[in-house]
């Protein structure tokens, strides 16, 4: 069915588009028989107002684009619901872009957006990012940018992070508290503000119980490449640990397979901990101790700021917001 529009309505009843415009918002300059008149023609017709349309004449688009390095991450995927559900309250769309721990992907979707398909930016940056002229690009086109979860200190913006190095410090220490002294730190990608403060937690936790970090326990794998279970199983079988910290999940998965594999107890002959927001870690065997990141409400905090940034009318100010992580304490820990 073909969409009416403002001008077929004007022309059938011998007015101007803009007093059909008008009328249909019930607009005060216009009498109330013409108004009435152009109301109940458009029902009639069964037009229907064109957001977009709408949006362009007020120069902005009422969309925001939201770009994550995978999806297939359950803490971005809970990032998302938060978003969404924001932009659906306040009447914005949201266009979503995956970068696969691309650089190039990521700059390929930022020049797209500066063309001003969008008002704003949310966006966590990829493993790979250490030039942000692109981010920089988009301020420069005043085009709003808020970053959350993996940012970068130098891009002058509000960002929504997570406690992470007070909430690996106390993931560390339970390690600690069971006894274990050979603690794998497993971490994704090596120049993340996100990696860089839970290892630094990791190191001073070990401090705190007057021992001395072994940085040969610390290896470093690629986000942006598949997990090579080969790599990671002589890691274990090389170090012989009684624990193992990951921050990601994908790791601590990836541990489960190897420990079964090799016939390694969990928990009682290696503990595992992991930075996750992975619902169904409670029913894995053992149950997962996890480190849960309030993923939902950091989208929604950070969907709430960019918005309100958009529509500010008066001179920005930059917001650094953190968010407290959980400690679910569960089997994987246990003294065993």
């Amino acid at each position: 069915m073909k969409n009416v529009t403002l001008k077929e309505i004007a022309d059938q009843l011998g007015v101007s588009v803009s007093t059909v415009s008008r009328a249909l918002t019930d607009s005060y300059e216009i009498n109330i028989e013409t108004k009435k008149r152009i109301q109940n023609l458009a029902k009639e017709l069964n037009y229907h107002p064109n957001p977009f349309a709408a949006s362009l004449r007020k120069h902005v688009s009422k969309t925001i684009a939201l770009i994550i390095p995978e999806i297939s991450n359950n803490f971005f995927t809970r990032v998302i619901k938060g978003v969404e559900a924001v932009c659906q309250e306040k009447d914005y769309y949201v266009l979503i872009y995956q970068t696969d721990e691309s650089y190039q992907k990521e700059r390929r979707i930022i020049n797209h957006l500066i063309g001003g398909r969008v008002d704003g930016v949310l966006i966590s940056v990829c493993s790979e990012t250490e030039d942000v002229s692109h981010l920089n690009e988009i301020l420069d086109r005043d085009i709003k940018l808020v970053m959350f979860d993996r940012v970068l200190e130098e891009i002058k913006t509000s960002k929504i992070t997570s406690n992470d190095y007070e909430s690996a410090l106390e993931g560390t220490k339970l390690l600690l508290s069971k006894g274990c002294r050979k603690i794998l730190f497993l971490k994704a990608g090596s120049h993340l503000t996100t990696m860089q403060n839970r290892e630094n937690a990791y190191k001073d936790a070990i401090n705190s119980y007057g021992l001395k970090p072994d940085l040969s326990l610390i290896k470093t794998f690629s986000p942006s490449e598949e997990l090579e279970l080969a790599d990671l199983k002589a890691f274990i079988l090389e170090k012989q640990p009684d624990a193992i910290f990951c921050t990601v999940e994908k790791l601590a998965i990836g541990c489960y397979d190897i420990c079964k594999e090799l016939g390694l107890k969990i928990p009682q002959d290696i503990k595992l901990i992991t930075f996750s927001s992975l619902e169904v870690a409670r029913h894995l065997n053992p149950s997962l101790t996890t480190i849960a990141q309030p993923a939902y409400e950091i989208g929604k905090t950070a969907a709430n700021l960019l918005i309100k940034e958009i529509e500010s009318k008066t001179e920005q100010v930059l917001h650094q917001i953190t968010l407290d992580c959980t400690l679910i304490k569960r089997d994987s820990t246990n003294k065993g």
